[in-house]
């Protein structure tokens, strides 16, 4: 008789009789909208385990800081086209996103303030998005500690059939990861 994955077996009626029934395949369904627990899920570790926090911050205190060099540098100057500080900000929005369509200073120190923007904001919104992507597919590669303490388990298991160079490295790293926990006790108190 037949035996794959459609088809699962049933008691048997009577000896030598087997009976096969046609099971069903789960159907697939097409999400539209992703999951909300999902997307939460998504965003905590984007937030927790990536610097976008640390990067967007940054990003935000150099763009208010440089947009005020660019005001102040460029205040009262003849035939300028920024007035306010609003201005300036937009200025340093386009000069860091590299959009170029902003109102650019006339003043030697206020292109000078909008040209190390443009150069470092760049940097720093580009960097931000790789860094954070880089992070957020590379979290799968690191090891945790549970998986480490389990295969030093199984080697512990194994300690007789171990080589002497497994020996070594089953020590360093069963020393690192007591010496870490250590550490990490002392500063809790």
């Amino acid at each position: 008789m037949k035996e794959g994955k459609h088809f699962e077996r049933i008691r048997k009626i009577r000896l030598g009789d087997e009976v096969l029934r046609w099971r069903r395949r789960p159907r697939v369904r097409l999400r539209v909208a992703p999951s909300v627990p999902g997307i939460i899920r998504f965003l905590r570790a984007i937030i927790t385990q990536t610097p976008f926090l640390q990067m967007i911050s940054l990003l935000i205190i150099l763009w208010l800081l440089f947009s005020a060099g660019i005001y102040f540098a460029d205040r009262g100057a003849s035939g300028t086209t920024i007035n306010s500080y609003g201005d300036a900000l937009y200025c340093g929005v386009a000069g860091f996103s590299t959009s170029g369509i902003a109102d650019m200073p006339v003043t030697a120190a206020g292109k000078a303030f909008c040209g190390v923007w443009m150069a470092l904001g760049a940097l720093l919104f580009f960097g931000t998005i790789v860094a954070v992507i880089t992070t957020y597919f590379m979290r799968p590669m690191q090891r945790p500690s549970k998986q480490i303490i389990s295969t030093i388990q199984y080697n512990l298991e194994q300690l007789d059939s171990l080589s002497l160079e497994e020996l070594e490295v089953l020590k360093e790293t069963t020393d690192l990861l007591i010496d870490t926990q250590i550490e990490r006790l002392k500063r809790g108190r």
